[in-house]
């Protein structure tokens, strides 16, 4: 069975080849193209990703488009930037279709110098920290490639399309007590600067979104269940 894998893209045409190049078998890509003026669009294209145009700016505009646009059962989101290797999809999207998790979270495992900026890190922690504190889930990272069962997303109601989808994900999921788990996944340095996380800035907008997607948290949340991946455990 095919299974979707998101993939938010703003100017990456310098990583898009190698990263559509290494799209496992079994696996489409869809290129959410959130404006790019570099040519993504074309050079997705060119390498048989779906692209779907997204004028709305925003991360989880994008990445909302790409699951609406999505059409298997599972569908993937990771960075489209070349930080991550797609050869790894399946330790986030096996558990998922095995039935044993229904949102696979890939925890950072950093590969080389320069791959997650010190500033970032912090950022990630603080988060992860009230994430746990708020809502009882107790993940380490955020994890930009992830995996869930398309129709359950959609079921979410998420309704940030800023820096804040990927927690509100997190959140509501929690919310719904389902079953959360976290697994290492390499982490090298991306192609090119980080729109998020090359800048204090960028790092502080991000942080600025996620907080407020936590402020909307209204009562205590039932406890999901977190699920580890002994075989690939690693430190972030």
């Amino acid at each position: 069975m095919e299974i979707d894998v998101v993939l938010p893209c703003l100017n990456e045409a310098g990583a898009l080849p190698w990263v559509l190049s290494r799209m496992p078998s079994g696996y489409r890509a869809i290129v959410a193209d959130n404006g790019s003026t570099d040519g993504s669009a074309a050079i997705a294209a060119s390498y048989g990703a779906y692209v779907v145009h997204v004028p709305q700016r925003g991360f989880g505009a994008a990445c909302h488009a790409g699951l609406l646009a999505a059409s298997s059962d599972i569908v993937c989101v990771m960075d489209a930037d070349a930080s991550f290797d797609p050869g790894d999809l399946p330790a986030v999207a096996d558990p998922v279709a095995a039935g044993g998790v229904d949102l696979m979270l890939g925890r950072r495992s950093v590969r080389g110098k320069g791959a997650w900026p010190l500033h970032a890190r912090i950022g990630n922690r603080v988060l992860a920290a009230e994430l746990r504190r708020r809502v009882g889930v107790p993940v380490r990272d955020l994890g930009p490639m992830r995996a869930a069962r398309r129709e359950a997303l959609l079921s979410l109601g998420l309704e940030d399309r800023r820096f804040g989808y990927p927690l509100e994900m997190v959140v509501r999921a929690a919310e719904a007590g389902w079953r959360i788990a976290e697994t290492g996944i390499p982490y090298y340095p991306r192609e090119g600067k980080s729109k998020v996380t090359g800048t204090l800035g960028g790092t502080m907008r991000t942080v600025k979104d996620m907080r407020r997607v936590l402020a909307s948290i209204t009562a205590p949340a039932p406890s999901p269940a977190l699920v580890s991946s002994p075989a690939r455990q690693a430190t972030s």
